[in-house]
């Protein structure tokens, strides 16, 4: 058996919980029927892409290039900011169904491109531009468009022109099925240096604001370990886990809760809501994280000035075991190489022998975007 093959059959006695964690983070739960309270099943119109950042979901959340446990208490993923944005990219962007002439329409370029079955590597692409990303000009030119006439695409408002757009690579490698390693590598394709702020962002599903109950998690400042900074997660199902982030991040804390103030003009139960990362990064309001490092949404901030043809990457580790000082060690990158190579031995065993090259190489893709598709639904 292969190494995957006997991770899948640990998993299948329930010896290991290798499928404990895996890509089950939808990247839009925005204008889904899961969160439509409306009184005629207006789901789009009810919770709209503009409410989501600022809004907190109810029975499922979602995020670039995420995870999440299979309860989907714990959820994990990638923010980005090129410094032109009027927000963060949090989550995918699309058009709801009376603003596409084709219907709802997800307008972003996004790849799954591996997986192993128990998701013990996965690699993600994430094509992100350097310029201003055209919300309004996306939504208002669809639907001015009838129906006989093609979607307007992102790539048709020549924002990628002269390759102005970063690549931004996700990969994940599990050390343990509770130990979870984290690559993020950006690749600035333009012709000139250019500047993106990396925001991976670990946070709760809230669960406690809705009256079934009240046992609220936490995130919290950790100490510093020798090469990372250090968030601590406690939740009452699964205990206490750990994010460490390499190098000295700036760790940035808000709470998963509505910012009623925004979306209805009222009050906030809270003074740190969910939109208060992206306040702090985009509008520079310092007020809108808590000073005292903790809440139940926390971010590590890089900013990276890349220059052309080059690339950069930060690592995290995400564990159940309270971190050590070699916790992101030269050891990452050789966990990284043994699983992509027992993901090749896996694919080889699996593929008909008579495939091409070029076939194979179509069949494992495809293979690992099922892979990434298995969401949550609570």
């Amino acid at each position: 058996m292969t190494r995957e093959e006997q991770r899948l059959e640990g998993s299948r006695l329930r010896q290991l919980h290798w499928k404990r964690w895996g890509p089950y983070l939808s990247e839009r739960q925005w204008g889904t029927v899961r969160e439509d309270y409306s009184p005629y099943g207006t789901a789009w119109e009810y919770f709209p892409h503009d409410h989501a950042r600022s809004r907190a979901y109810r029975w499922g959340e979602d995020g670039i290039a995420g995870i999440s446990d299979r309860h989907q208490y714990f959820c994990f993923a990638l923010a980005l900011w090129n410094g032109r944005d009027p927000i963060l990219k949090e989550r995918l962007f699309g058009l709801t169904g009376k603003e596409g002439n084709h219907g709802e329409d997800v307008k972003e370029y996004y790849f799954y491109l591996d997986s192993t079955p128990t998701h013990s590597y996965m690699k993600y692409l994430y094509r992100y531009p350097q310029l201003e990303f055209p919300y309004a000009w996306l939504a208002s030119e669809n639907k001015r468009r009838t129906k006989r006439d093609f979607e307007f695409e992102l790539a048709d408002t020549g924002i990628f022109a002269g390759d102005r757009y970063f690549d931004v690579f996700v990969e994940y490698a599990k050390a343990a099925p509770e130990d979870i390693l984290i690559r993020i590598s950006a690749y600035n394709r333009g012709p000139e240096a250019a500047t993106v702020h990396l925001l991976p962002t670990l946070w709760f599903r809230n669960t406690w604001s809705w009256g079934g109950d009240d046992r609220r998690p936490q995130l919290a400042r950790a100490a510093d370990l020798g090469g990372a900074a250090v968030i601590r997660a406690y939740q009452y199902y699964y205990g206490t886990r750990w994010l460490a982030c390499q190098g000295h991040p700036e760790l940035l804390f808000t709470e998963n809760e509505t910012n009623f103030q925004r979306l209805l003009g009222v009050g906030n139960r809270t003074p740190y809501v969910k939109d208060g990362i992206n306040d702090y990064i985009v509008r520079g309001a310092h007020h809108a994280v808590n000073p005292v490092p903790e809440g139940t949404k926390a971010a590590a901030h890089y900013c990276l000035s890349i220059p052309s043809g080059e690339g950069a990457s930060i690592y995290l580790r995400l564990t159940h075991e309270q971190p050590s000082e070699d916790v992101l060690s030269d050891g990452v990158d050789r966990l990284f190489a043994d699983r992509i190579a027992e993901t090749d031995e896996f694919y080889s065993q699996v593929m008909p022998p008579s495939l091409s090259a070029d076939a194979q190489t179509v069949f494992r893709q495809a293979m690992g975007g099922l892979f990434w598709s298995k969401q949550f639904y609570h």
